[in-house]
């Protein structure tokens, strides 16, 4: 317990306290910066660690990490723009709720479940890490298949409007993740004889330009969509409260759990927590207004994507398998210095691990501080003329769709997938269902081809090993609740309508 204290005490020294202020400053800008993400932000910085001991860099970086994870709500919030993909659910309720004038609202609740998820991930990276990566070893190819389908069957819930419309766009979604090379096999497919598109459709120009581009356009015709001054400045001197931190106890708790079991699964992230955890709050949620601008709806994405940073972190300090392309970099920084992920990490290195870990509270107590104490002043940026801060939008999307590869491919695809949200909008069409099935599809492709080489090409073979692995028959159940559940409200809704009339 003493040399727990002590290391405790060593994370508090001016240095460590100092940098991990910097990190978590820099993080929260570059998440919020359109397609600029974490892993961009430490791969840069990682040069300037070389000099420094090891539990100094790593807490550097993992102060990055999480101050990048929670900033990709601001922009989300307050224009549409998710400066990451982990961000892009939290546009549903968060933008939804600035065009109702409650952006102070929607940052203060993003902060505070951005810190719940990434404590209550932390304190299970401190205590469960090593169990919790042996478990991880239970998702094979059939559990990530029907993991992926888990995650598509969203679909269902996110258009009970018009399903049909909504399945449509799910499947132009996993259309375009099959472009590229196959996962398995190595052949191209939808190339069009260009070698640009061998790699395939990059997810984050192809966010970026259905999300802000599509807006600005929208923005630009629809006078609506602009953004009330009035409602901003009445906001705009609302006090937080002690209640703020305590508002959904049970939405940060249940989707931290989804973010901390979906970052220990490798090859997962916070854009399949985020909608995942968004789907399941719907499920539980008594406000009429979940999904169309619900304080909880940014909570409930929040608090799973932040999450999912201690959960990557588990396998990657444990087996030295990054959960992610931002843990890849991190492993990186890891070895640079000499380290090796396994036990002994956490026993011979411990005066390493320990203070990087308890440093991670501390970049989270001071994302906090930062999103309450700023949010009112964030929320002005709406009071920005329209025609200017569209030009911001278009000029920060295209920057940060050129630095991801220094690409000008990159800017082109944004800008094709801009107008083609837009016209999708024109005919109300719901963009979020081709986010979707481009984050799952490739995911869900490449795992049913891997369970086909297990079972000799056998899809019979797959199909029974489904109900013979618990894991499966969990995710069935789970799929079947979550197509079945919208389903069952809108028939109660209509029948309601019915009774009344």
């Amino acid at each position: 317990m003493n040399n727990y204290l002590s290391l405790l005490l060593a994370t508090f020294s001016l240095f460590n306290l100092t940098i991990i202020l910097l990190g978590t400053l820099v993080g929260a800008v570059v998440g919020a910066l359109p397609g600029f993400t974490a892993t961009m932000a430490i791969a840069i910085l990682i040069p300037i660690t070389y000099t420094w001991d090891a539990s100094a860099a790593l807490i550097f970086l993992g102060a990055i990490y999480c101050g990048s994870m929670y900033g990709g709500s601001i922009t989300a919030i307050l224009i549409n723009t998710p400066g990451t993909a982990a961000a892009a659910a939290t546009t549903i309720d968060g933008y939804a709720l600035t065009q109702k004038g409650r952006s102070q609202e929607a940052l203060t609740q993003s902060a505070v479940a951005s810190f719940w998820g990434n404590i209550l991930s932390v304190i299970v990276l401190l205590f469960f890490a090593p169990s919790l990566a042996k478990w991880a070893f239970n998702f094979g190819a059939q559990e990530r298949f029907l993991l992926a389908l888990f995650g598509l069957a969203i679909i269902a819930s996110l258009s009970t409007k018009n399903m049909l419309k909504g399945l449509i766009m799910g499947c132009l979604g996993l259309l375009i993740a099959t472009v590229g090379m196959d996962p398995v096999m190595g052949k191209s497919r939808f190339t069009f004889d260009t070698t640009y598109l061998l790699g395939g459709i990059n997810l984050i120009p192809a966010v970026i330009g259905l999300f802000s581009i599509t807006q600005v356009f929208t923005s630009i015709n629809d006078g609506s969509a602009a953004i009330k001054k009035e409602n901003i400045i009445k906001y705009k001197i609302v006090k937080n409260s002690i209640k703020d931190l305590f508002r959904y106890p049970l939405t940060y708790l249940r989707s931290s759990i989804i973010g901390i079991i979906i970052g220990i699964i490798p090859g997962t992230g916070g854009d399949v927590a985020s909608y995942l955890s968004h789907n399941v709050g719907k499920m539980f949620s008594k406000d009429k207004e979940y999904g169309q601008g619900s304080p909880e709806g940014v909570a409930a994405c929040e608090a799973a994507n932040n999450a999912v940073v201690g959960g990557t972190l588990i396998p990657t300090l444990t087996l030295g398998i990054p959960g992610n392309a931002t843990t890849a970099i991190l492993l990186g920084g890891l070895t640079l210095h000499g380290l090796t992920p396994g036990y002994a990490l956490f026993t011979s290195n411990a005066d390493t691990v320990f203070p990087f870990i308890f440093s991670l509270f501390l970049a989270s107590l001071l994302f906090l501080v930062i999103g309450l104490k700023g949010a009112r002043y964030f929320a002005l940026a709406t009071l920005t003329p329209k025609n200017i801060l569209s030009g911001m939008v278009i000029f920060l999307s295209t920057v940060g769709s050129y630095s991801i590869r220094g690409n000008i491919n990159d800017v082109i695809i944004m800008l094709i997938f801009g107008i083609l949200g837009y016209v999708l909008k024109l005919f109300k069409f719901s963009i979020v269902p081709i986010v979707l099935g481009m984050i799952l599809g490739r995911m869900a492709e490449e795992s049913l081809q891997q369970a086909l080489l297990l079972y000799d090409g056998s899809l019979y073979g797959i199909f029974i090993s489904f109900f013979t692995r618990p894991i499966c028959i969990a995710l069935i159940l789970f799929i079947a609740l979550s197509v079945a559940y919208p389903i069952y409200v809108d028939r109660k809704k209509k029948s309601r309508i019915e009774e009344k009339s």
